[in-house]
């Protein structure tokens, strides 16, 4: 009961846990995935992807940034599903889609002005980083209980 009590889970989770490791040792403790099928499939995505591909000023935007906002509206134009932002985000990560920002630099922009001020004045302007020492998280607390 303490157990569950100081992972704040249920004690029938705990009692799940424990039969799973004795049946299978480690192995019956590590994760078997998602609990649900996701909502887009490969063949899905793959209708997405193509959408994706012709771009956004196809599809009406001023630009050519995908934003997950523009994604999640195309999934639900293309594919009629509504995902969260977060599911957009976690659908394009799981199929190799990295985020990445435009390579366009100013003309006027002068590298080493830049490499000069984040090395003299970013490095003052920063604040300090917080040490961390006993009694600084929460953890640590709950364990000297």
């Amino acid at each position: 009961m303490t157990f569950a009590k100081d992972l704040r889970v249920s004690v029938r989770s705990v009692e799940r846990w424990k039969r799973s490791w004795r049946e299978k040792g480690l192995d019956g403790l590590r994760c078997s995935g998602p609990a649900r099928r996701p909502k887009v499939g490969p063949r899905e995505f793959a209708m997405l992807e193509r959408e994706l591909l012709r771009g956004t000023v196809f599809h009406g935007w001023p630009d050519e940034r995908w934003t997950l906002s523009r994604v999640r509206i195309l999934a639900v134009e293309t594919l009629g599903v509504w995902l969260s932002v977060h599911a957009v985000w976690d659908l394009l990560r799981r199929r190799r889609w990295s985020c990445q920002q435009p390579a366009r630099r100013a003309v006027e922009r002068d590298e080493a002005a830049v490499v000069g001020w984040v090395k003299e004045t970013w490095l003052s302007a920063k604040p300090p980083r917080r040490r961390s020492g006993p009694g600084s998280s929460s953890r640590t607390r709950l364990l000297s209980r």
